[in-house]
């Protein structure tokens, strides 16, 4: 049997039909605390067109040019709305328990997501080409140092920040979130709690 039919072995016992493109969803999922994951999803989804059209144009278009500066401040407030939306889909996820019967994965791969997205956030701010970027990666540098990674993460190296913010880590971020809602789409949504008194189901 070859790798391919591997996988589609695997994908239709894992994710059928119904759970990839569900028709009829659980009525506690229309509660605000189930909204904070798709305006995640949505955040980022505009995190990265923004982010292809300046990494086209490039810094001299972003910073100089009036189009150029909206699309900057676009994907600015992007970046702030989808690490607000992620830290509140998290905490609520939390209190949900999301992590129960056996949904440790799903949980955990949302944790790394996480992670992955700080050091996205992190090497963008580093690659913004201004004079704030450029002090906070000279003093960013002795962090690095001190944590012992300085030799393979220099943050005053333009070329390298750039290419982990561009490619590396939004490769992860993406490759991460599209494996927790495949997940999610077998999992289904996280029940509520129950109710004091009511038997569980």
């Amino acid at each position: 049997m070859s790798i391919t039919e591997r996988m589609q072995g695997f994908v239709k016992d894992k994710l059928t039909l119904d759970d990839a493109l569900p028709t009829k969803l659980p009525v506690y999922v229309n509660s605000l605390a189930y909204l904070f994951g798709v305006f995640t999803l949505c955040s980022l989804v505009m995190i990265v067109l923004t982010g292809l059209i300046m990494a086209i144009f490039g810094p001299g278009w972003y910073h100089v040019r009036a189009t150029g500066k909206v699309f900057n401040s676009f994907h600015f407030w992007s970046v702030q709305l989808f690490f607000a939306c992620m830290v509140l889909h998290l905490a609520t996820k939390y209190f949900l328990g999301a992590f129960r019967d056996g949904r440790w994965k799903t949980w955990m791969i949302g944790v790394l997501t996480l992670g992955a997205a700080i050091f996205s956030g992190f090497t963008g701010y580093l690659s913004a080409a201004n004079w704030s970027a450029q002090w906070h990666a000279v003093e960013a540098k002795d962090a690095m140092n001190a944590m012992g990674v300085g030799g393979f993460f220099a943050t005053t190296n333009y070329g390298q920040v750039l290419t982990l913010h561009v490619a590396v880590f939004p490769a992860v971020v993406i490759i991460l979130v599209a494996v927790h809602i495949l997940f999610i789409r077998h999992e289904g949504p996280v029940k509520p709690y129950p109710a004091r008194g009511e038997v569980k189901k």
